[in-house]
């Protein structure tokens, strides 16, 4: 009998799709960082690395992002935040940037890589497993990468409890922890100057989004010039994807939720960016559940303290 596919294209749920070869493409800068951070200089032995990566870490959850290589894009250094990043970390003395939904810590490597102070990163991740993988896939240890790593549930209060956002005029009344003693990220709640979001929002409902914003940021300093930033899956108007019924904010719906409903409104500034991407590849368009020719957006952003 012939499969179904839905009118919106997305084809029937089934189980994860095998992963593929033919998938794996590196630029030049991509190659050059995995190269410098795993010391694999040859092309076909790094490739050989990133497949048994890959495998190892698609039994412990089978995302997408996993299977599509996502993970070796540099995406945060692409981002137009991401000078002020690291401009936080060399100006602002002990300014804490939290890598939430880390997996393998990628994009904290990159900006460790970059200037940003290693003692300063804290990394989180619902599966631990992914942080023990990264420490395989870059060939470092809690020595050389002294990264705080807490494993936790970001719904969950004892991890995460969301409070109201920190002002000047009412600041955190708690000490800057040691980051050395973190079990869960509440006591990092008024402290953190930079929260990295990458691949994360869109994998919740509307409701545990706004939850999950609120949140965030109550972990924010109320200094000018922190911020969150990230990138989703978007769309022009918000609502229900056709890619596997994900619920997506547009760039106008995920401003009104910041400044408004989260932050007090005009102590904010969003900025956003919604990209229209074609799923003209047969392969990642198997991947990913949809119909080749289909279309999905990313929205890449950033929430800035005035």
């Amino acid at each position: 009998m012939a499969s179904e596919i839905a009118p919106s294209g997305v084809a029937p749920r089934r189980r994860p799709p095998p992963l593929d070869e033919s998938l794996y493409c590196l630029g030049e800068e991509e190659s050059a960082f995995f190269k410098e951070k795993t010391g694999i200089e040859d092309d076909e032995e790094l490739k050989t690395h990133l497949l048994e990566i890959q495998a190892v870490a698609y039994e412990v959850h089978p995302y997408p992002c996993i299977h599509l290589f996502s993970w070796t894009k540099l995406r945060i250094s692409r981002f137009p935040s991401y000078p002020h990043l690291l401009e936080l970390g060399k100006e602002r003395e002990g300014a804490i940037f939290l890598d939430i939904g880390c997996c393998f810590g990628n994009d904290l490597r990159k900006a460790i890589a970059d200037g940003y102070p290693a003692k300063n990163v804290v990394a989180s991740d619902l599966h631990g497993e992914f942080w023990d993988i990264g420490h395989k896939l870059f060939r470092d240890t809690p020595e050389t990468l002294p990264v705080t790593f807490v494993a936790g549930d970001a719904f969950y209060a004892g991890h995460l409890e969301a409070v109201p956002p920190f002002t000047a005029l009412a600041p955190p009344t708690t000490p800057s922890p040691d980051l050395r003693t973190l079990t869960s990220l509440n006591p990092l709640r008024g402290h953190v100057s930079a929260v990295n979001a990458i691949s994360f929002f869109h994998l919740f409902s509307e409701g545990r989004q706004l939850r999950l914003a609120h949140a965030l940021a109550g972990l924010l300093s109320p200094e000018p010039g922190s911020m969150l930033f990230g990138q989703q899956i978007g769309l022009p108007e918000k609502g229900t994807t056709a890619w596997k019924g994900l619920f997506c904010h547009s760039p106008e719906s995920w401003k009104e939720l910041w400044d408004g409903q989260v932050f007090e409104k005009g102590t904010v500034r969003v900025e956003t960016e919604l990209r229209k991407l074609e799923s003209d590849d047969s392969a990642k368009a198997k991947a990913m559940s949809v119909l080749p020719g289909s279309s999905f957006y990313l929205l890449t952003w950033s929430v800035t303290r005035l």
